[in-house]
């Protein structure tokens, strides 16, 4: 069965819901683990009053019995604290008031789907558009994809996330092993390994925030342990490097993504761009550099995935730009709903859980079964294979 899921919810809705299909039975999951992954979502230097508000954890409930899958599918929910305020203007039943005590949104804001949205769906408060794409919904999306970095992790395969640049900060190139990469990001507030950097960029963060304004930046991440050939050649819809693409530029605020050096790739002859294949009896097949980023062909060929997004910056601005009233049509600056002045750190995170989700997803389309066990037979089988070709 293909691993799949989908989300439900508002951002100041009672809660996020999600339903995972196609996880196997006897997974350990560690719920701690699961909740660590939704605190460093919100951690962060620019972030907003929300993340003061909302303190989020994932309750499992369903799919999972004394701390094991069951091959169900399983649920998750993430509540909303902030609900209690929200009660009444987000009540699913009908209820009587003006548009002011209803919150009714009728200036779309520039950059948002405000406008899109009402215009597609015939909605003449804009609300029923902001409140679901908003990006509260990465909170959920962040709790699969930490589900899917356990199972990942009991087979060997780690993921990192760091930030690359904050507008005009961009942190020094590294070569640290990935767990060193892992413990220095988490303890920085910008997601960053070098000291200095993130001064830097916190100092260019409130410099952008005094000014009314946002800025966003590119981040990376990091994926090791992966086997060749996760993915195929055969079919557009199953190449991996396509499908993580896709599954990055679904992340809100994303407008570019790039795998291994990406567009430098572009400007430069292949010599400087291919990976050169070599053998050894200790590390069998593997290529000398990794510029392309761990694929080829739309396989995994065994080198460390590298992906990087590029987020533009938050388009809610305590400065906000023209637009119209749809109701007068007349130009209005736009409605301010909350904004925080750059949320590129966690922007990293949740990069790092949707690149987890499509790497599962094609582990399990590779390896699948309906226990662990059985995966773990045929990671095993596999393994085997490829030492002896």
């Amino acid at each position: 069965m293909t691993l799949r899921y989908l989300t439900a919810g508002e951002t100041h809705g009672p809660q996020l819901t999600a339903i995972i299909e196609g996880l196997p039975s006897n997974l350990k999951l560690d719920f701690e683990a699961l909740n660590f992954e939704l605190a460093r979502r919100q951690k962060g230097y620019g972030r907003g009053r929300r993340m003061q508000i909302e303190k989020d954890t994932a309750e499992i409930v369903g799919g999972v019995r004394h701390g094991l899958t069951t091959g169900a599918p399983v649920a998750l929910v993430v509540a909303n604290n902030d609900w209690t305020h929200w009660r009444n203007i987000m009540n699913i039943e009908p209820i009587s008031g003006t548009d002011e005590e209803k919150r009714r949104v009728h200036r779309p804001r520039p950059g948002h789907a405000d406008l899109n949205g009402g215009l597609k769906y015939n909605l003449k408060d804009l609300r029923n558009v902001l409140e679901r794409s908003s990006a509260r919904e990465t909170a959920i999306r962040v709790a699969v994809g930490a589900i899917a970095k356990q199972l990942l992790g009991h087979f060997g395969i780690k993921i990192a996330g760091q930030v690359i640049r904050i507008g005009e900060i961009e942190a020094p190139p590294h070569q640290l092993p990935i767990d060193e990469l892992i413990s220095k990001t988490e303890n920085s507030s910008v997601r960053v390994v070098d000291p200095e950097t993130e001064k830097l960029m916190e100092a260019y963060i409130d410099k952008i925030k005094e000014e009314g304004d946002s800025i966003g930046g590119i981040v990376e991440c990091i994926v090791e342990g992966v086997p060749i050939g996760l993915g195929s050649h055969v079919q557009y819809d199953r190449k991996l490097d396509g499908r993580i693409a896709q599954a990055v530029m679904s992340i809100n605020a994303f407008k570019g993504v790039e795998i291994g050096i990406g567009f430098e790739a572009g400007r430069l002859p292949g010599s400087k761009v291919h990976d050169e294949i070599l053998y050894s009896e200790e590390r069998g097949y593997h290529r000398a550099s990794n510029r392309l980023g761990g694929f080829e062909g739309g396989m995994t060929n065994g080198m460390p995935i590298v992906v990087r997004g590029v987020m533009k910056p938050i388009p809610t601005l305590y400065k906000p730009l023209q637009s119209v009233d749809i109701d007068t049509k007349e130009p209005f600056a736009a409605q301010v709903e909350r904004s925080d002045a750059c949320a590129v750190p966690a922007a990293s995170v949740v990069l790092e859980h949707v690149v987890a989700w499509e790497v599962a997803k094609a582990f399990l389309e590779k390896f699948g079964g309906d226990s662990l066990e059985e995966i773990e037979r045929n990671v095993k089988s596999y393994l085997a294979q490829l030492e002896n070709y």
